[in-house]
């Protein structure tokens, strides 16, 4: 396992089996996937699969999301982080992509900004990778705004899975 990563008020660490209570209470709020194609999970088994997927991605890509806890009650709010993405997705293909989900009563306290910055700065300096993509939603303003915030710019809009997406982009300005 790699090194946790701290900041003011999180631990961002890769995830566990025992995250799958609060990886279902995430990924069974419809209000959280209202921008993901709306498939909210139905079984608790779900959620242990995408956890399990998750850990099978940090063995054979050497990264994926990590599990954001809060310092002060060591709650799991949510995920973030840096995910290799291997298929194509708006021309792109064998990139990194920033991303976030929390869980709806964490919604709008900075967190999301907060872990974003540490990973960036984590892809940058630890994975010395070249650049960091991410890709929201056209109508997700609130998550548009955390990638703004993070200094990525907006680079185009594209279709993907029949919704309109909207492409960003932050090169590593150490490289």
């Amino acid at each position: 396992m790699k090194e946790p990563i701290e900041t003011d008020r999180l631990i961002l660490r890769e995830l566990l089996l025992s995250d799958v209570d609060g990886m279902f209470e995430l990924d069974s709020n419809p209000n959280v996937h209202l921008f993901l194609g709306n498939k909210p999970v139905k079984g608790i088994q779900e959620s242990l699969g995408q956890i399990k997927n998750i850990q099978k991605q940090y063995k054979d890509l050497g990264i994926g999301r990590w599990a954001v806890i809060l310092k002060e009650t060591n709650e799991f709010l949510g995920w973030s982080g840096i995910k290799f993405i291997t298929n194509e997705i708006n021309n792109h293909k064998d990139f990194y992509e920033i991303g976030y989900r929390f869980i709806e009563k964490h919604w709008g306290k900075g967190y999301a900004t907060e872990a974003g910055k540490a990973f960036i700065d984590y892809a940058f300096n630890i994975m010395k990778i070249d650049a960091v993509y991410a890709y929201a939603d056209a109508g997700n303003e609130n998550s548009r705004r955390i990638l703004e915030k993070l200094g990525l710019r907006y680079i185009n809009s594209f279709e993907y899975e029949e919704e309109l997406e909207v492409w960003y982009e932050l090169k590593n300005p150490n490289i």
